[in-house]
Formats: structure tokens, sequence, C-alpha cells
């Protein structure tokens, strides 16, 4: 009886505890009736009846769960981690993430990396179009004006790392939500330090000596018919055919609007003057990428 009691206050401690007991509850129901859901043989899915059916059913030995392939990193664009949290736990919001990872650097693990989360919205990589399936989303707790702290980056880097070892996802697939939807999002902002994961092995970069220039020596003919040597800097040519919107394409950028393309890789790969054209230098940049894309 004794152990009952202490058992049962532990519970209501642990409950009293959490500011979120009743929603985790919400979580565990649902997962349950996944896993139920799971574990029932294949039933007739509609339009399949129509199809001549196998004399019983054969359920196969080689399988796994669906394993992410793509993260994609947001912010939150609210004034607090609580603020955040509030809101992925509200059914009405419709709008959730793997992880919430806040200013203090505190992990919030909110659903099953193999969970399906609605962060995405409509969006678009290379052929993908259904993100939201394929991915991991992790925010950021940053109202999109300030920088982000180092233990908040620290804490996200130890999140990518996790991801990729566990999931082998490609160096180029860590992006950021303005990447897949130009058009309508700016996260995770100007501030965000792209470069620094890239140098981690999360992301494409390209490499910033190669857009220096060259001291070289070009002979020159003066007005008095002499001919000198004289130094000059030469920056690396960009081939005539080059097409900036094929290669943000193939980078992985949906192009249809291609001003908003242009935004996002200069949010991205340039972060300044981002609602302003490519400049010579900008395509210098997307041709190197463009390169390693290939």
């Amino acid at each position: 009886m004794v152990s009952l009691l202490v058992g049962a206050g532990t519970l209501l401690a642990s409950c009293s505890s959490n500011p979120y007991a009743t929603t985790n509850k919400v979580y565990r129901k649902q997962v349950k009736a996944y896993a139920q859901a799971l574990r029932q043989t294949p039933v007739v899915t509609p339009g399949e009846e129509a199809l001549p059916q196998g004399d019983y059913w054969v359920g196969t030995t080689n399988f796994n769960l669906r394993k992410p392939n793509i993260v994609v990193i947001h912010h939150t664009e609210q004034d607090s981690t609580a603020q955040t949290l509030t809101t992925f736990t509200q059914t009405k919001t419709q709008v959730s993430a793997h992880y919430v990872i806040g200013r203090d650097g505190k992990v919030y693990h909110m659903l099953n990396d193999y969970l399906r989360a609605w962060h995405g919205g409509i969006g678009k990589w290379g052929n993908n179009s259904d993100i939201n399936s394929s991915s991991i989303g992790i925010e950021l707790d940053n109202n999109g004006q300030e920088p982000f702290p180092e233990v908040q980056i620290q804490s996200l880097l130890q999140v990518l790392a996790m991801l990729k070892k566990n999931y082998n996802i490609p160096d180029a697939n860590f992006i950021g939500h303005a990447d897949i939807a130009p058009v309508r999002k700016v996260d995770p902002s100007v501030h965000f330090p792209w470069k620094l994961l890239a140098d981690n092995g999360y992301g494409l970069w390209y490499n910033e000596a190669d857009l220096l220039p060259t001291l070289v020596l070009e002979s020159e003919v003066r007005s008095d018919s002499t001919v000198a040597l004289v130094q000059k800097l030469v920056y690396d040519s960009i081939p005539d055919s080059f097409n900036p919107q094929e290669a943000l394409r193939i980078i992985g950028y949906d192009t249809h609007d291609m001003a908003a393309a242009v935004r996002a890789f200069k949010l991205h790969f340039i972060q300044r003057d981002i609602n302003t054209p490519l400049t010579e230098q900008d395509r210098r940049v997307l041709f190197k990428l463009y390169k390693k894309y290939l």
C-alpha cells in the first residue's frame, strides 16, 4: 500500500512539474494509434479493390521505417521558447517541428524523427515537392531580427551531428526554410551562420579564396609604340554560356519566380543586399556553387 502511494505521489509530482503533461498524453495516444495501425495486416485501399487479389496475404520480411533525408532550419519569429512550445502544442495552429532550440541552448525534441512534422508548408527543393514527408524540421528561438547566440548554435551543431550520423543525410541537404519556400519565407534570416555550418559539414559553401583576383603580367602597347609589362588583377572568368536560372535550379531552388529564388540564394550565401539583383560577384559565387552541386 505504501509503495502504491509513493508511486502515485511520484506520478503526480512529475505531472505537476511538467506544464505540458496534458499535451504529452495526447502525443502518446496518437503515437499508440499509429503503432496499432502498423501492426495490422495491410487493408485494401481505395481503388485497390478493383485489382485481382492474391490467394492470401503475404508480408515481406525486408523493410524498415522511412528515414529523413533533409534537414530544414527555421527561426520561430516568436518572442520566446515558451511561446513556440505553446504554438506547437495547440491543434488549432496546425504547425510543428521535430526540434526546438532555445536561446539558452536547451533542446526540445518534440516529435520522433521518423514521424512527419508540419513545418515546411508548401515548398520545393529540387524535384521534391513534399518536404515534410522527407525532412527533419528544426526551429531556433529567434525573432528574425537578432543574431543567434553561440550557445544556441553549439546545441544546433550537436543536433545536426546526431542527425547526420543517424540518417546519413548528405551535406547538401542541410537547408533553410527560405530555400524551400523562396516566395513566402526568409528564415532563418541573414544573421544565421551558414558558413560555420558548412565548415562543420552541414550544407555546402564556396571557396572564398577562389573569388579573389590573381595578379598577372600583361603586355601593354603604349602611345609611343613601346611595349611594357604591367601587373593587373584579374578575376576568374565566367563562361558566356553560364545561365544563373539553370544554376539555381541545379542547386535545388524553385525558379518559377526568379526574383524570389535570387533573394533566397542571396539570403543563404551572400547575406547582404538580398532584395537586389545578382551582382557580378554574386554570379561568381553562384557559379562556384553550381559546379559543386553538379
